[in-house]
Order: C-alpha cells, then structure tokens, then sequence
C-alpha cells in the first residue's frame, strides 16, 4: 500500500499534502471517443442535431468539467489551472468523435484527473446531445496520453 499515496498505512484514505512539493509547469493530455453510426456523426458535423451545436456544447462543459474536478472527485485538490483545450476531431473510420484535452497548472501536483475528467464530461455531453437519433453510441478508450512536470518529469503512453 506505501505506492499508493491517497492510503494512510491503516488503508484509510486521506487528501495527500503536497505543500512541501516544489511548485512547477505540469501539464496532462488525455483522449477518448464516442463510436456512433454513420447517420449520427453526419447529423453531428451538419450541425443539425435538435439540441443545438454538439461539437461546441461538449467542448464548453469538457472545460468546465476539468475546472470543476475537485468537487467531482474525492481527494483531488482544487487547483489555479491556467489552460484547458478540448479539441474534438470527427473520424469517419470509427465512425464517431475523438476528443482530446490538454490541461496546464503552476503547481504542486498533476493535472491528470482534470485531462481525464475534461474528456469523460466532453463524451458524455456528446452522448447526452444525439442519443434521441442513436442510443447505441459508445463512449470508449478514456485514458493518460501523456503528462509533463513535477518529480516524475515527462511520461507518454505505450
């Protein structure tokens, strides 16, 4: 249990202090997709969709999301970020939308879970704007790209 840092030696779980850590650039990129049919994703890019712009919508609350992390997931600490992008790119092979976001702090911890929760939150505005025209979407492949800063320095994905 000593690698993981949010458990006492008990296994009860508590806020890390990292007010000790030297303050630094940190940046975190993370990626997902929503697969949906051919149909859906032309509705999506005619911007068309009964609800309003899609690709706009979920690219707002993907920010939102990453500035609001702390008060969605225990034990992240709330955080003066200074950069969050969602870009979102229509892939006619899946069929569907990749969504990536890019999140940047001067700090003393990562901006890991913000990159994370700035993607689920986009996918998830994605899914909640068309699924009148298609309910089978899927909303796939959440995950680290890559991370900069701090003690452990640069780290990309496999």
């Amino acid at each position: 249990m000593s690698e993981l840092t949010h458990l006492k030696e008990t296994g009860e779980a508590h806020m890390v202090d990292v007010g000790e850590k030297d303050t630094t650039h940190r940046s975190a990129t993370a990626r997902g997709h929503v697969v949906m049919t051919h149909a859906t994703l032309a509705l999506v890019k005619s911007g068309n969709a009964k609800k309003g712009d899609v690709l706009g919508t979920a690219r707002l609350a993907g920010i939102m999301a990453a500035k609001k992390t702390h008060d969605l997931i225990p034990l992240c600490h709330p955080l003066m970020i200074t950069k969050v992008s969602v870009d979102i790119e229509i892939d006619e092979k899946l069929p569907g939308l990749i969504v990536a976001a890019t999140v940047k702090v001067c700090g003393q911890t990562g901006v890991e879970m913000e990159a994370l929760t700035a993607v689920a939150v986009a996918c998830l505005t994605i899914y909640d704007m068309v699924k009148a025209a298609d309910k089978g979407m899927r909303i796939e492949g959440i995950h680290l790209v890559e991370k900069l800063g701090g003690k452990s320095g640069h780290w990309l994905a496999p």
